[in-house]
């Protein structure tokens, strides 16, 4: 048996549910399971763990000797997450970081080089990056993708935005040169330019009913698809798991990193009066 542990803000979200049940049953075959998990929020977070039957401890270091991997979660707090990795890299064992990875770039980079320093092996990602989008990219488009839009709902651009970038940088790379935005309020939509004559559009349009979607444009035909939400998480605790049994990161740190930038740029107000290079 390999043993994980959670760490969270408050256990009590979909995230820690969502892992939860996908190493108890789509991936139980591998030999993973949650032996302990602790958070901050204490209270609630208690009940959510009796309820799961997931051991709970009072500390990180309470319960550093019952697991051998971590998962940072807190996916709507990225604010907490260097405070986090601060308290679990000294122990030196292999560890994912959720989505959001950090609020600003600054501490995103912070984050690995904390990890570097405790020679910690981590990466982050949504779990947007491991979607039928990347599949039809990879599989059919076989990476010639000259164009994308990007369809994202959810409560803010600041909490979601990420998924649609995750998407956007995971199928056309890190040769994003520049960005616009238009909107700053419920509906917004950024404008990329990348290496490469390539372009893309992301349409964020905070609480509103706005299935997550793109539409992929190669040189020979315009893909429209949704996102199969059935596979996300399977597919992105698998990558987590291979992090863990390699002892070595499967996403390109590069690629984390332009992500947070062009969110960081994206929130920016210049981005609203014009083009601004990333």
């Amino acid at each position: 048996m390999k043993r994980v542990g959670f760490y969270d803000l408050d256990l009590d979200n979909f995230h820690a549910s969502a892992y939860l049940g996908v190493f108890r049953k789509e991936l139980q075959k591998r030999g993973f399971e949650v032996t302990g998990c602790t958070a901050i929020r204490q209270k609630s977070s208690q009940s959510w763990a009796q309820e799961n039957n997931v051991p709970y401890f009072k500390s990180v270091t309470a319960m550093n000797s019952a697991v051998d991997y971590y998962m940072i979660l807190a996916p709507r707090n990225p604010e907490h997450h260097l405070s986090m990795c601060m308290d679990v890299f000294p122990f030196g064992k292999a560890t994912y970081v959720d989505k959001t990875f950090a609020p600003d770039l600054r501490t995103a980079r912070r984050i690995f080089a904390l990890a570097d320093k405790h020679q910690v092996p981590v990466q982050t990602s949504s779990a947007l990056r491991y979607s039928n989008v990347q599949d039809f990219v990879l599989n059919e488009a076989s990476g010639n993708v000259k164009h994308m839009v990007l369809w994202q709902g959810g409560r803010s651009f600041d909490e979601y935005g990420i998924h649609a970038v995750e998407i956007l940088v995971s199928c056309m790379g890190t040769g994003v040169m520049r960005l616009m935005r238009r909107g700053t309020g419920k509906y917004n939509q950024i404008l990329i330019e990348l290496t490469g004559d390539r372009t893309a559009v992301i349409n964020m349009y905070a609480k509103h009913r706005t299935p997550q979607a793109a539409s992929v444009t190669t040189t020979e035909e315009t893909r429209y698809m949704e996102v199969d939400r059935t596979q996300i998480f399977p597919k992105s605790t698998e990558a987590i798991l291979d992090l863990f049994e390699s002892g070595k990161a499967n996403i390109p740190r590069k690629e984390s990193l332009l992500i947070r930038r062009i969110l960081d740029v994206a929130e920016q107000k210049r981005a609203r009066n014009g083009f601004v290079t990333i």
